[in-house]
């Protein structure tokens, strides 16, 4: 039997792989919210937009998670604390650049395609990974941390083992923001040829299309609601573990 927590996920899930097979179901149901109906044909399938766009989150991704979560932990350890507000200012300042100008001033340097876009959702998912790695890291129960030294781990191990567990919830958190952020910024990845959900929202504007506009922007949403049911499940669980262990 499905538990309760799952139906939600499951429900956008469904819903997401129909706006991919089945838009013309979709269609059907949001004509009476637009005007008219498409006259321009998408050449690319809604499937390989879909996998464009996948690609681009999880290639920035990834990386962030990296940069984000390795930064976050060296300037908690007693021999970085001097650069954390440093790295803030300098990571907070990239994320206020526009993701489009980071787009067009990559492109001379990248060229068209990915690169530039993946450089760009890159950079707007370190911050919030790296400020949640950060608290989570220094909010652990200094009481938990002195038990630990007293067990004979030192700060690596104390790290590794104990803090990154117990700060794990609120590093999620992290990563759902960030995620969430750039599955929305990377259908801007299209005006440079990145291609995902972008395409026929752009299409769309240019023509004036309305349902083409929802042909990219329905599936867009509806991957990102579905992130964010899933990062939330899995920072509720990490949470409930280690509160268990508290």
């Amino acid at each position: 039997m499905i538990k309760k927590v799952w139906i939600g996920p499951l429900l956008l899930l469904t819903l997401f792989l129909l706006s991919l097979f089945r838009f013309d179901l979709l269609e059907f149901l949001l004509r009476p919210l637009v005007i008219g109906r498409t006259t321009h044909i998408l050449r690319t399938s809604l499937r390989e937009l879909a996998i464009q766009h996948l690609g681009l989150i999880a290639v920035s991704g990834f990386g962030s998670l990296l940069t984000g979560t390795i930064l976050g932990a060296a300037v908690t350890h007693s021999r970085g604390r001097a650069f954390r507000e440093l790295l803030l200012n300098i990571s907070s300042f990239a994320e206020t650049l526009p993701s489009a100008a980071v787009i067009a001033l990559s492109v001379p340097l990248l060229g068209y395609g990915t690169a530039p876009t993946v450089l760009a959702l890159y950079l707007y998912g370190i911050l919030p990974i790296l400020r949640n790695t950060i608290t989570g890291l220094e909010e652990v129960n200094p009481d938990v941390l002195e038990a630990a030294r007293g067990m004979g781990m030192g700060e690596i191990e104390t790290l590794l083992r104990v803090r990154a567990v117990l700060a794990l919830p609120v590093i999620l958190a992290g990563v759902r923001t960030s995620v969430i952020i750039n599955i929305s910024a990377a259908t801007l990845g299209a005006a440079v040829g990145a291609g995902g959900f972008g395409v026929p929202i752009i299409s769309g504007i240019r023509t004036f299309d309305p349902v083409m506009i929802l042909r990219g922007a329905v599936p867009v949403t509806l991957m990102a609601l579905f992130a964010d049911s899933i990062l939330r499940l899995l920072a509720s669980r990490a949470d409930a573990v280690c509160r268990g262990r508290g």
